[in-house]
C-alpha cells in the first residue's frame, strides 16, 4: 500500500496544479465565446435596424438638401438656437 502512495499522489498533484486550472479556464472561455455569437433572430434584427438606419440617413440628407435650397441660413439658426437652449431640443 505504501509503494502505491507515491504513484497515485504524483499524477494527482500534477493534474490539480497544471491540467485542472487550464481545463477550467478553457471551459469558461469557450462558454463565453459561445454566448457572444448572435442568434439568428438577433442577426436578422440587427440587419433590419441597419437597413432602417440607412433609410433614415437618406431621408435626413434629402431633408437637409431641401432646407438648404429653401432656407440656406437654417444651419446657422439651428446652431444658435442649440447654444441658447444649452443643447436641449425644444
Amino acid at each position: 500500500m505504501e509503494e502505491l502512495y507515491p504513484i497515485v499522489i504524483a499524477p494527482t498533484v500534477i493534474f490539480l496544479l497544471v491540467v485542472a486550472p487550464i481545463w477550467i479556464v478553457m471551459h469558461y472561455r469557450a462558454k463565453r465565446n459561445a454566448e457572444a455569437v448572435l442568434s439568428e433572430s438577433e442577426r436578422a434584427e440587427l440587419q433590419r435596424l441597419s437597413q432602417a438606419a440607412v433609410g433614415m440617413r437618406e431621408r435626413i440628407e434629402t431633408l437637409e438638401s431641401i432646407l438648404d435650397a429653401d432656407t440656406p441660413e437654417w444651419r446657422g439658426r439651428a446652431s444658435v438656437r442649440a447654444t441658447q437652449d444649452g443643447g436641449r431640443h425644444a
